[in-house]
């Protein structure tokens, strides 16, 4: 009998690859470098004498071979993963809670996908998003108000009193109408906005990446509006009312319909993060460390623009 080689991080390595969409996006899905995760599959593609995809085609077109094996993941991953959450259950207890608090008016274009696949896999956990806008949502925490708190900024204050658990970084774009001027610029600097009115959530300027990353300290203060919706503010931007700048992924499909168009901040872009923090006690929770690995998974697969943290 033919002794297999195939191992769990082979499985995964192929729907990582499949899902991603590249080489590159599999390699940070998994934590891996690109040279680890190649060496996997060529093991692979040696041991069965045959290639498992096509190189040069984006996404990548799995051969027969490689299409069977990946019929057998998706087959045996979900088996793997619901044990190893059945062990934890049983180790650990069953049930839970966990109170979600945002900072970021965004938050929920990628939050709301990300926990009905985390019910889906912890049916027993009850989760629930603490109503409102949070300008301190880890005080929350603190206060025995919420259980995970999704922030955008590491607190330094906060070392060894609050875990944080890395989700994704992504890029920031600023919003105009069509026709506007600064769309002749490749890329729009902090004085491009001295005479604009910026459009902004009614939110603190420090929660700002724009303001605090870019125009404060340039000593740039332009005139604001405010709005609570994202489509109210791209509505403004459409109809030359001001200019915007919100995460990529929040409005790719705005670009994509061509509703407004967008531009660089800064030669290199201006980037933003996003995390989960929770009290150290929670951090060892199965539950909470799944929520985390969905999310982070949900988000750079389904996402414009996400990087891995």
């Amino acid at each position: 009998m033919m002794q297999s080689i195939l191992e769990i991080r082979h499985l995964r390595t192929l729907q990582a690859l499949r899902d991603s969409g590249s080489l590159v996006r599999a390699a940070q899905l998994l934590n891996l470098t690109q040279s680890a995760l190649s060496h996997q599959i060529k093991l692979l593609e040696d041991r069965y004498g045959t290639p498992l995809f096509e190189r040069k085609s984006v996404p990548p077109q799995f051969s027969a071979t490689g299409a069977r094996l990946l019929q057998l993941a998706d087959a045996v991953l979900p088996q793997v993963e619901a044990a190893e959450r059945d062990v934890a259950r049983l180790s650990q207890g069953q049930g839970g809670q966990m109170r979600i608090a945002v900072e970021c008016h965004t938050c929920f274009d990628w939050l709301m996908p990300a926990m009905d696949a985390f019910r889906a896999r912890w049916p027993e956990v009850e989760l629930d998003i603490v109503s409102g806008f949070h300008a301190d949502p880890v005080g929350l925490l603190h206060q025995g108000r919420a259980d995970l708190a999704i922030v955008s900024e590491l607190d330094a204050g906060e070392a060894g009193a609050v875990n944080y658990h890395p989700l994704f970084g992504f890029e920031i774009r600023a919003l105009l109408a069509h026709g506007h001027p600064l769309l002749d610029k490749p890329f729009l600097q902090a004085q491009d906005f001295a005479d604009q009115t910026l459009i902004t959530y009614p939110v603190p300027d420090e929660m700002l990446d724009l303001v605090r990353q870019v125009l404060e300290p340039a000593g740039v203060r332009p005139p604001r509006r405010t709005t609570e919706l994202t489509v109210a503010m791209l509505q403004l931007v459409a109809s030359g009312r001001g200019v915007a700048a919100l995460p990529l992924w929040a409005v790719q499909g705005y670009l994509d319909r061509g509703y407004v168009a967008a531009r660089p901040i800064g030669a290199r872009g201006l980037r933003g993060e996003l995390h989960a923090a929770c009290l150290p006690q929670l951090s060892p929770r199965p539950f909470l460390q799944d929520f985390v690995r969905v999310t982070r998974e949900t988000s750079f697969v389904t996402l414009k623009g996400v990087e891995l943290l």
